[in-house]
């Protein structure tokens, strides 16, 4: 498991300790384990119950874990398809962003551009051992 894995599964199971019993249980017990197994212990971390969860301060990794774990054991169906549809158009906004990013038109216009400002005629000069090689070719052929 990487440390940021870890790390998140530690902020999981504290956000997850102020869920009330009857939400906790919905959760399966290997999934708990899991987290309980692959978490840092030694990272502390604790959030703070009166404030709203979407203004703590909590990683993407964590709260990937906890979008699946609301979608699978939480969400109703309404929710459900609302909440594949968001992913779905963050999903496309990424592909979009990446492929302008790494358009390869764009990508060759722009060295290409930069190739035809730094290149120049070089002369080329024979070097002295050149010479002396194509003396002896001549010479001795």
């Amino acid at each position: 498991m990487t440390d940021t894995y870890a790390k998140a599964y530690t902020e999981v199971l504290e956000i997850l300790s102020h869920l009330s019993k009857e939400d906790f249980i919905k959760i399966p017990i290997e999934k708990i384990k899991f987290y309980k197994d692959n978490m840092d212990e030694e990272y502390n971390y604790k959030i703070n119950p009166k404030i709203d969860l979407s203004e703590q301060n909590i990683s993407k990794e964590t709260n990937a874990i906890l979008i699946s774990l609301f979608r699978d054991y939480f969400a109703t169906e309404k929710q459900k398809s609302i909440l594949e549809n968001l992913l779905r158009q963050n999903q496309l906004k990424q592909e979009k962003e990446k492929i302008e990013k790494y358009n390869s038109n764009i990508i060759f216009k722009n060295k290409n551009s930069k190739v035809e400002e730094t290149v120049g005629m070089i002369e080329y000069k024979e070097s002295i051992f050149t010479k002396i090689k194509n003396w002896f070719k001549r010479t001795f052929q």
